[in-house]
């Protein structure tokens, strides 16, 4: 195999051609990509923050419009897609994307409600062993729902959470130092909990080992895939994992505040006895209208289910997994390889910047966390005025993430000359 940097040249021909080369290429005209009011397209780095819209998509919300219109209540079992079952639809595409069996997993809820649902079952801090294990620098929210969890459960944060923190001058963690921790304090952690990348240096965390080692202490392992889902391959059953929650307005492209989705292992799924906060919808299926009083979970993820489909909102996700479907999220993962690949070798061609993100494509997925030797904000803000939609992270860092269903080569290398230009004053 040719190494990556060899197939790399910092001018417009190469990442031509590389496009011309590219098998999943046609789908970038299967999105709408933002518009400047010049009419020229943006170039889009923000699908880690907001996928763009496939074009199947008002179709598809438009068919549960009508069928609403057409049928009212009665759609929901007599629309072209009933609307009762709606979710069932999704199953099997989120299964593949996951890497997990179809019983393994239900599009349900928003992430963060969706993760407090499954600590009510995975977080059972017991004598000495209450902890959490987390990633220092994960995404807010994780921090807020795990300090409120062990504050419902009568601890501090200070007590409760173990925050795992990279060596001193270095951005993201090592693998060992996490597996160190893990064996040294596994004793008194009940539940570990991380990103499957962290959501500011982009790093992707090698979960197969973490799971495992975790195992190894009694420690149940849960993921916030938010960063991960739809960006590379995941293998949540293979690798053990005991449950995860992610959101679908990223890389998987389903729009705004979209419905999310939850994973349970299979060994916990059909464990009608484990710890739950009920709702109507996770009832058996057979006796869900009976209207009784007491709760019986349907086996499966789909036991941690509430409320009923918000189908509008799950015809969006259905219209991007269909390109899924199509793709490949192995395919997707070569072609994401190359493509974040080219705007690391470009970034490495441009004295005054560089990124945190580890270089080893495994531990990476699409994006890349730019930094500068000086005016990070003052450059981001000359990109935004040239057309460029990236992200900008306190104190110092330009997300950027060349996403593989629409994004292409000759966009990447756009981005590292303007980014050349603007540094080279």
């Amino acid at each position: 195999m040719i190494p990556q940097q060899q197939l790399y040249s910092f001018d417009l021909v190469c990442a031509q051609q590389l496009d011309k080369q590219d098998p999943l290429a046609d789908f970038r005209n299967r999105f709408h990509l933002p518009v400047q009011s010049s009419g020229e397209p943006y170039l889009y780095f923000t699908g880690n923050s907001l996928g763009c819209q496939p074009k199947g998509t008002a179709e598809a919300i438009k068919v549960e419009l009508e069928d609403w219109k057409r049928l009212g209540v009665e759609g929901h079992l007599h629309a072209r897609n009933p609307w009762m079952p709606y979710h069932e639809r999704l199953t099997d595409s989120l299964s593949k994307i996951v890497g997990a069996n179809p019983g393994e997993v239900v599009a349900m809820g928003a992430l963060t409600a969706n993760l407090h649902f499954l600590l009510v079952s995975f977080y059972q801090p017991k004598g000495r062993r209450m902890k959490i294990l987390m990633e220092d620098d994960a995404f807010p929210s994780d921090s807020y729902a795990l300090n409120s969890q062990v504050a419902f459960h009568g601890y501090t944060p200070e007590e409760a959470i173990i925050r795992l923190k990279p060596r001193s001058g270095e951005y993201y963690l090592r693998t060992e130092d996490i597996l160190e921790v893990i064996e040294q304090e596994g004793d008194q952690v009940a539940t570990l909990l991380m990103g499957g990348v962290n959501y500011f240096t982009g790093q992707a965390f090698e979960m197969g080992k973490i799971t495992e080692a975790a195992h190894k202490q009694g420690i149940t392992v849960g993921f916030d895939l938010a960063h991960a889902v739809g960006n590379f391959p995941l293998k949540l059953h293979g690798w053990g994992v005991d449950f995860a929650a992610w959101c679908s307005y990223k890389y998987l492209n389903a729009g705004p505040g979209a419905v999310a989705g939850v994973f349970v292992h299979e060994r916990h799924a059909h464990n009608p006895d484990l710890p739950r906060f009920a709702g109507w919808w996770g009832h058996d299926k057979e006796r869900r209208f009976l209207m009784e009083p007491d709760f019986v979970p349907v086996p499966g993820a789909e036991g941690w289910q509430l409320s009923n489909a918000p189908v509008l909102s799950m015809a969006a996700l259905r219209a991007s997994l269909d390109l899924f479907d199509e793709a490949g999220m192995q395919r997707l993962r070569a072609k994401s390889e190359l493509l974040t690949g080219y705007l690391a070798y470009l970034i490495d061609q441009i004295p005054g910047i560089s990124y945190i993100t580890p270089k080893d494509p495994v531990q990476r997925g699409c994006q890349l966390s730019l930094v500068l030797d000086q005016g990070g904000k003052e450059v981001f803000d000359q990109l935004e005025a040239k057309g460029v939609i990236c992200d900008w992270r306190e104190p110092n860092v330009i997300r950027a993430a060349p996403v593989p269903l629409y994004n292409s080569f000759e966009e990447v290398y756009h981005f590292g000359r303007l980014l050349r230009e603007i540094l080279n004053g």
